[in-house]
C-alpha cells in the first residue's frame, strides 16, 4: 500500500514553495528533506527539547509536533531566514556568538527562532524574565548562563537597531 501525498504551499524564509509530501511527514522533515533547509534539529521527537522550533506566521511552534499538510499556506521562519538578505546577523545571533551562548550548537536554531519571537513581545526583559523565555528550550552543553545573557545582549541590539519593519499579514489576516 502507498502512502497518500498532498501537494503543499509553504512561504519560507520569504521563498515560496509548493512541494508535494506524505500526509503524514512532519514540517520538520518537509524543511529538512523536502525544501532543503537542515538548519531546523530534530532532537527528541515529542516537542519537549526545542531543537525544531520555528516560527510559523511569526509564532514559535515545535515543527517536530505539526504535520506539513496542517501548515498548508503558512509562513515559516527558520533559523536560516533569521539573517538579512545581505547576510547580516540578526541581533539574535550576533547576541549568541558575542555571549558564547552556544557550545555544540544542535540546540541553537530552536533557541535564535525563540528569542527573536519573544523579543518581539517583550524587547526589554529583566534576567529573569529572559531565564524564563528560554525555559522550553533544552541545552545539554552550555548551563545557560550565557544563554540567558545572549538574550539580553540580543534585546540591546534590538531596541539599538530601531522598529522592525511591519510584519507580514498572519494567515488569519490574509483570510
Amino acid at each position: 500500500m502507498t502512502e497518500q501525498h498532498v501537494p503543499i504551499r509553504l512561504v519560507v524564509n520569504g521563498t515560496e514553495h509548493r512541494v508535494e509530501v506524505p500526509v503524514r511527514r512532519l514540517l520538520s522533515d518537509a524543511l529538512r528533506y523536502d525544501i532543503g533547509l537542515t538548519g531546523t534539529h530534530v532532537g527528541c521527537e515529542h516537542g519537549v527539547c526545542g531543537a525544531c522550533t520555528v516560527l510559523l506566521d511569526g509564532v514559535p511552534v515545535r515543527s517536530c509536533l505539526l504535520l506539513a499538510a496542517t501548515v498548508d499556506g503558512g509562513t515559516v521562519t527558520t533559523v536560516e531566514g533569521l539573517a538579512g538578505g545581505d547576510g547580516t546577523p540578526h541581533p539574535v545571533q550576533q547576541a549568541f556568538k558575542e555571549c558564547h551562548g552556544l557550545q555544540c550548537g544542535f540546540c541553537t536554531p530552536g533557541f535564535l527562532t525563540t528569542v527573536a519571537a519573544y523579543l518581539e513581545e517583550n524587547p526589554d526583559p529583566t534576567e529573569e524574565e529572559a531565564r524564563e523565555a528560554v525555559a522550553g528550550n533544552l541545552c545539554r552543553c552550555t548551563g545557560y548562563q550565557n544563554i540567558v545573557a545572549s538574550v539580553l545582549r540580543a534585546a540591546e541590539l534590538t531596541r539599538a537597531a530601531g522598529p522592525a519593519p511591519p510584519a507580514e499579514p498572519s494567515r488569519e489576516a490574509r483570510a
